[in-house]
């Protein structure tokens, strides 16, 4: 007899930086009914219907930002596989990276607009998210210089 796998939501979100290279995160709502209230984030969301984690992104940071970053403005950095919050759901998502963002442009429409300097990520730590923390440990570990050019 199997037992029933615990829910598994399904997610896309990205890590939003502007155009001085500051990290735009969300400071969640402090209200019990959503995950982790009062904590920070990243921006982004549920998988709605048959849209791939891509346009799921895209939808999402445009809903929640007011700005529209096209699908060629994500970059891909990672999955992540783990508990989505206290009631045993799984979380499953798909995590990426835009640059470049005109942060005074932006209109939040859920939880509020965090800048921070990258030099002030360490002083957040235990406030992120687990996925926000996966996805930010994760990008500053990747080598961020330039693509050397090729000459032909």
């Amino acid at each position: 007899m199997s037992t029933p796998s615990a829910p598994r939501r399904e997610v896309a979100s990205a890590i939003l930086i502007d155009r001085s290279g500051r990290f735009l995160l969300q400071q969640r709502d402090d209200i019990p009914c959503i995950l982790h209230p009062g904590r920070i984030s990243l921006f982004g969301g549920h998988r709605e219907g048959s849209e791939s984690f891509l346009q799921c992104v895209v939808r999402e940071i445009h809903e929640e930002i007011g700005y529209f970053v096209p699908p060629s403005g994500f970059q891909y950095l990672s999955s992540y596989d783990g508990d989505g919050n206290d009631l045993g759901q799984q979380l499953y998502g798909e995590l990426f990276f835009a640059r470049d963002l005109p942060a005074q442009d932006l209109v939040i429409t859920e939880g509020s607009l965090l800048i921070v300097e990258p030099g002030e990520l360490i002083t957040l730590d235990s406030q992120l998210t687990p996925d926000a923390r996966f996805a930010i440990h994760l990008f500053l570990k990747m080598d961020h210089s330039p693509s050397p050019q090729v000459s032909m």
